[in-house]
């Protein structure tokens, strides 16, 4: 078969992503076009990817190149339902960075595009492919730890203002909560290592650092508070991200708590904060006969099997995590190159646009008990027109 021939939409931040499908080495992709709304980005992708490659600030051009014959869509989240839509109708096979979409919503209206297109789909979900998450994995799925009965999640964030409070992440209007962009991470690892999906959530959080009564237009360059802010940002691009983190647009909250409770009887509890002066996702995974937990400092994921109260006399173990290369923890090659394997083999992959619905589903839950004070919030199954 020929080299697949890809579209990057969005050519920067996670477009950057596009050497993994492009180089001189590559025999089975190449990444052919690109589309985004900036000059600059698409100068930075013909400097950096290829060339040769054919740009274009309209979707429509790209979707409608006979040579594109899939595309890979990094654009902010609240383009991804639109734009995916537009591919599947263009007859396009997609992969979508996550979060999938904005809304349950969106995500159900992509699937069912899907379905009707008959082309191949895969979110990207990298967390999947890391290996410590997939050591995780393999624990339990040895049984070691027996069966899953509950599980904890802390992740903390130090990167908060440089990535979601100095943009359009922080409008809910773009992200609806931070429990998607951020949170859709942890919360498909947790429904994947935990074997099931959230059937109902409640939730706290709020909007407690950031935001504020900035003056909307204030950028940190221009900012008269700029030498004594401690979230100044003035190395960032595209300029967007100099948005002032105390500004009065800021809607989203800074750190979220929900409760989840899993159709297969599993308890989570999932916490996550964007002021935080570390940075680090903690997960802890507790069966029937021991306890996981990732350990991030050491890079090992420590299991305890041994109980006071029982006959049971099992060994610790300690698992002592590799270092890998590539981006997100030597997940995106990985990732990337599953995506080659869907389209050309149709070969099964881990990263389902169904879980990732799930992700999402979730989050939204997730955030409507937050700003209901805490009520509980049944996520919506997915429709079974989608399913069938």
């Amino acid at each position: 078969m020929d080299a697949i021939r890809i579209g990057i939409i969005g050519a920067s931040g996670r477009g950057r992503m596009a050497r993994h499908w492009h180089n001189e080495n590559r025999k089975r992709s190449k990444v052919v076009a690109a589309m985004d709304i900036s000059e600059e980005s698409l100068d930075e992708f013909k400097a950096n990817i290829n060339s040769n490659a054919y740009v274009t600030k309209d979707l429509d051009d790209l979707l409608s190149r006979k040579d594109v014959d899939a595309v890979a869509i990094f654009s902010p989240d609240f383009c991804h339902e639109e734009q995916v839509v537009a591919a599947f109708e263009a007859g396009k096979d997609v992969f979508c960075e996550k979060p999938m979409a904005i809304t349950t919503q969106g995500c159900d209206r992509m699937l069912r595009a899907w379905k009707a297109s008959g082309k191949k789909f895969m979110i990207g979900h990298n967390m999947r492919y890391m290996p410590f998450v997939r050591t995780m994995k393999e624990i339990i799925d040895s049984g070691v730890i027996g069966e899953v009965k509950t599980v904890w999640c802390r992740h903390f964030i130090n990167y908060g203002a440089r990535w979601y409070f100095h943009d359009w992440h922080a409008n809910r209007k773009n992200t609806t909560s931070l429990l998607l962009q951020k949170g859709a991470h942890d919360i498909d690892v947790i429904h994947w290592l935990a074997g099931g999906y959230s059937k109902s959530v409640t939730g706290f959080g709020g909007l407690d650092y950031y935001g504020g009564d900035k003056d909307n237009s204030l950028r940190c360059p221009e900012c008269p508070e700029r030498t004594e802010c401690v979230e100044v940002q003035l190395d960032i691009e595209p300029a967007r991200r100099h948005m002032c983190v105390f500004r009065k647009e800021v809607d989203v909250e800074d750190n979220n708590m929900i409760l989840m409770n899993l159709d297969n009887g599993v308890r989570v509890s999932y916490l996550q904060c964007h002021f935080s002066p570390d940075a680090g996702r903690n997960y802890t995974f507790i069966g029937t006969e021991g306890r996981l937990e990732n350990h991030n400092e050491e890079k090992c994921i420590k299991v305890l099997t041994r109980r006071s109260d029982s006959w049971r006399e099992y060994t610790d173990r300690t698992y002592n995590i590799k270092p890998t290369v590539g981006s997100h923890g030597g997940a995106d090659p990985l990732i990337a190159e599953d995506f080659l394997d869907l389209i050309i083999n149709g070969q099964s992959h881990i990263a389902s646009p169904f879980a990732a619905r799930m992700a999402v589903a979730t989050g939204c839950a997730g955030a409507e008990s937050i700003r209901q004070d805490g009520g509980r919030v049944d996520v919506p199954e997915i429709p079974g027109d989608i399913l069938a």
